[in-house]
C-alpha cells in the first residue's frame, strides 16, 4: 500500500504494470458530467476538439458547444462574452496557442474583468514529444500565475484531472488548467482527495520536502521510493493547484525537513519552483533546488527519451537530493 494509506493511493508505485492514461482524458469526462451536472456550462474549442477531448461534450450537447477555428485570441474573448452574460464558458485548445498566443486577451477581458472562464492548455510540457520546441508550451505556468484573479492547477493524472474540471466549473473564477498528451501514470483514485488550493502530502518524511506538480509528483514518489532504499527519508507534496499556493502545508513541510527539491514539466523559473521560493524566501528561508527545463527549449523525440534527456525522471531527482543532503543536510 502508499506510505500514506489516507491519500488513497494506488499501491503499484514504480512499477512498470501500473496503469497509465492521458491526463487531458480526464478533463473530457469531466467536462461531459459537468454539462450534465449544470446547463450553463458551455465548451468552445479552436480547432482541436478531439485532441482537447472535447469531442464528448460536443457529442452530447451540441447547442453548447462552439468551434471557434484557428483563432485562439477570438476564443477567449467569445468565452468572456459569455461568461458575461451567465454561462460557464470552457475553452480549450494546446497550450502552446492558449495561452501561448492570446495571453493579451486572456489578462485585459478575462482577468482584468474577473470573468469566470476556463482555460485549458493542452499538450503542455516537453512530453508533447516529436511535435517539437514550436509545440512544448514550457513558459504556461509562469505567464497564467502573474495574472490577477487566475487559478492554476496542473492535475496530476487523469483522474485528478476529472475532480479538477468539476471543481473549475464551480469556483466562479478565470482558472487555468494544464494538461499532458502522453499517457501518463495514474496514481491517484476515485477516493483521493482533491480541493481546489490544496496541497497533499502524499508521503511523510524529514530529511527533504519533495514538492511536485503535474507529471511531476510522479516522479517524485517514484525518487522517494528509491531513495528510501539509500536510507534517505523523502516527504512529498503535490501542489495540483500552483494558485492560490497551500501556504501553509508547504511551510510545515519546510519548518521539518530545511531542504525543499521542486519539480514540474515546465520551466524551472517563475512557475512552481519559483512560487515555493518566493514563498519561503518571506516567511522561511530554506534551501530550494528547482527541477525543470532550465532557461531553454525544448526538441522533438519521443516523451520518456526527452523527460530522460532533461533531467525530469524520478532517477535524476533522486540524484539531486543526494547532493543536496550531502551539502546541506543539518
Amino acid at each position: 500500500m502508499s506510505n500514506n494509506p489516507m491519500m488513497h493511493l494506488v499501491d503499484n508505485i514504480g512499477h512498470k504494470d501500473i496503469k497509465s492514461e492521458p491526463i487531458r482524458a480526464g478533463f473530457g469526462r469531466g467536462l461531459e458530467e459537468a454539462g450534465r451536472r449544470d446547463e450553463r456550462v458551455v465548451a468552445l474549442c479552436a480547432d482541436l476538439t478531439g485532441s482537447t477531448k472535447m469531442d464528448a461534450f460536443a457529442k452530447a450537447f451540441p447547442k453548447r458547444f462552439t468551434e471557434i477555428g484557428i483563432g485562439e485570441q477570438n476564443l477567449v474573448t467569445v468565452g468572456t462574452g459569455m461568461a458575461a452574460m451567465g454561462k460557464i464558458p470552457f475553452v480549450s485548445s494546446y497550450a502552446a496557442f492558449s495561452p501561448g498566443r492570446n495571453w493579451e486577451q486572456i489578462r485585459t477581458t478575462i482577468c482584468l474583468n474577473d470573468r469566470a472562464v476556463k482555460i485549458i492548455g493542452s499538450h503542455a510540457g516537453i512530453s508533447v514529444g516529436p511535435d517539437g520546441a514550436t509545440h512544448q508550451m514550457l513558459e504556461d505556468i509562469a505567464l497564467m500565475r502573474v495574472l490577477p484573479n487566475m487559478v492554476v492547477v496542473a492535475p496530476g493524472d487523469s483522474i485528478e484531472a476529472e475532480k479538477a474540471t468539476l471543481a473549475l466549473a464551480t469556483n466562479g473564477k478565470p482558472s487555468y488548467m494544464r494538461l499532458a498528451r502522453e499517457g501518463t501514470p495514474i496514481f491517484t483514485t476515485a477516493s483521493t482527495p482533491f480541493e481546489l488550493g490544496k496541497a497533499y502530502v502524499l508521503r511523510e518524511g524529514s530529511d527533504i520536502t519533495l514538492i511536485g506538480t503535474g507529471t511531476m509528483t510522479y516522479q517524485c514518489l517514484v525518487a522517494a521510493k528509491m531513495l528510501a532504499g539509500d536510507g534517505v527519508n523523502a516527504e512529498v507534496i503535490h501542489v495540483p493547484t500552483i494558485k492560490p499556493l497551500d501556504t501553509r502545508t508547504i511551510l510545515a513541510s519546510a519548518k521539518k525537513t530545511g531542504l525543499v527539491l521542486t519539480a514540474e514539466e515546465a520551466q524551472a523559473a517563475g512557475g512552481l519552483g519559483g512560487a515555493v521560493s518566493e514563498l519561503l524566501s518571506g516567511q522561511l528561508p530554506t534551501i530550494v533546488r528547482r527541477v525543470g527545463m532550465q532557461d531553454r527549449f525544448g526538441e522533438s523525440g519521443e516523451p520518456d527519451e526527452l523527460m530522460k534527456a532533461f533531467g525530469l525522471t524520478g532517477t535524476h531527482i533522486a540524484m539531486h537530493v543526494h547532493e543536496l543532503i550531502e551539502k546541506f543536510s543539518r
